[in-house]
């Protein structure tokens, strides 16, 4: 039996009993949008999740530190033996031995402190950031309020949107006007009794300098800042970040601050004479897919590393896990719709069993039966699966507007908790049409073990 004549037989048939086979699609139509519509939601939250990181500007940063200062990181990134080099300081020779190293683009220091900041008079306590110009680049300013620095050693400032909400109640008004950071200064101790001592000892008076380097004293100072921008995200959280960082500026201005921050005294103990340590320093490749490479030649220096790819490992581990669960609980429905094309075509067999005897005496094979059923079923489940993905959109459609319909009302940002993407629509239908298929596997063949003579008497 040619093909052409098989899809013109399985067409008449299920026009004839159309009730009965439309509600049978519709059946796999419903188990269809149910499956579409889970894995949707785990796929919008995978992409959400994956975007507000890639956003933060920091899957191509490697963050470097002290072995000391960062052991449990460490041991999670995997970093070397116990017995490789011992711990090196973090100190301006690293930082530029870590520069010179193949594939990277720069490297700089965390800076965040507490401060005060006075809008208006009014005082507010909230944390400082130093913002690297190459931020710029890295997606977390995108469509914010504003610009962003016109310069890397400008005296301006990016407001969090938090933050510009407490300074004003229309945050935009904040743009162009000024506000006044008041911070605590670092500044060396005198050297003067380190130069008596050294008289006394015959030690020169360069050493005395370095070990004067080893302490000092804070001073407090004011630095006025112009508001040029307003962003949505929290950017300068850092990897291991003491708090938000709501008042962003220029990285360079924030050097030349010298501010106090509250790992200075620990920093200070653990340096060398006449030498600036850091508690860590945040290394940023040219590309994401150098960071491995990069980081496995940081960690024989001494140090030890930690990158968002090894965070998001585990989170990627997390989303198939949940897509897996999803997939089970919106098969279900699918398999139920299953047993209907079950019922659907064994009934078709004692309603045609004349007209199976008819063909069979016409010289049909019993593969030719067996493909018109199993033809019947596949149409069953190609149209269902189309209108399935249909119906699974339109609850993905419906689960984002009423997300973001509440959190409107929140005043919150926009997202997208459910996304259909191709490869979902493609096996969706696939899944559908093999679930026909496979559920045909018992009628086609009862069909095609039919007596033709028995089925020619049959009334």
């Amino acid at each position: 039996m040619k093909f052409r004549d098989l899809i013109e037989l399985a067409w008449r048939n299920l026009r004839e009993a159309l009730l009965r086979n439309s509600l049978t699609t519709l059946g796999i139509a419903v188990g269809v949008a149910s499956l579409v519509a889970m894995l949707s939601l785990g796929v919008g939250l995978q992409q959400m999740a994956s975007q507000r990181l890639s956003s933060s500007g920091l899957f191509d940063a490697i963050l470097v530190a002290p072995r000391g200062n960062l052991r449990g990181f460490a041991r999670a990134a995997g970093s070397g033996p116990a017995d490789a080099e011992s711990d090196r300081p973090l100190d301006d020779e690293a930082r530029q031995a870590l520069d010179h190293l193949p594939n990277v683009v720069e490297v700089y220091p965390e800076i965040r402190f507490p401060t005060e900041i006075r809008y208006q008079g009014n005082p507010y306590s909230t944390i400082v950031a130093g913002v690297p110009a190459s931020a710029r680049t890295g997606g977390a300013y995108d469509g914010m309020t504003g610009s962003f620095f016109s310069g890397p050693d400008a005296d301006e400032a990016i407001l969090q949107i938090e933050f510009a909400r407490e300074l004003s109640r229309q945050p935009d008004s904040l743009l162009g006007n000024e506000l006044v950071l008041r911070y605590a200064e670092r500044q060396a101790l005198p050297a003067e009794s380190e130069a008596g001592a050294s008289e006394s000892t015959g030690s020169s008076a360069g050493d005395a300098e370095e070990d004067a380097s080893t302490g000092f004293s804070v001073v407090p100072r004011e630095e006025k800042l112009r508001i040029v921008g307003i962003v949505e995200t929290e950017p300068a959280a850092g990897f291991g970040g003491i708090g938000r960082g709501r008042v962003l500026i220029p990285l360079q201005v924030a050097e030349k601050l010298r501010a106090a921050q509250t790992n200075d005294f620990r920093t200070m103990l653990g340096a060398a004479p006449g030498k600036t340590a850091y508690q860590s320093l945040t290394v940023r490749v040219k590309d994401p897919s150098q960071v491995k490479n990069v980081e496995d030649m940081i960690k024989p220096m001494g140090f030890a590393t930690f990158s968002l790819f090894d965070a998001t490992n585990n989170l990627r581990l997390v989303f198939v896990v949940f897509d897996l669960l999803l997939g089970i609980f919106g098969s279900l429905a699918l398999v139920v719709a299953s047993l209907g094309i079950i019922n659907t075509l064994v009934m078709a067999i004692l309603e045609r069993r004349r007209e199976i005897g008819v063909l069979k005496a016409l010289g049909a094979a019993d593969r030719d039966i067996r493909r018109l059923f199993f033809v019947e079923a596949g149409a069953m489940g190609l149209l269902g699966g189309v209108l399935g993905v249909c119906l699974g959109w339109l609850i993905g459609f419906g689960m984002n507007f009423g997300t973001n319909v509440y959190l409107r009302r929140q005043v919150l940002p926009a997202i997208t908790v459910s996304s259909v993407p191709w490869w979902l629509v493609g096996a969706a239908i696939a899944f559908s049409i093999a679930v026909s298929l496979a559920a045909g596997l018992y009628p086609a063949s009862r069909a095609a073990q039919l007596n033709p003579v028995e089925a020619l008497r049959y009334e």
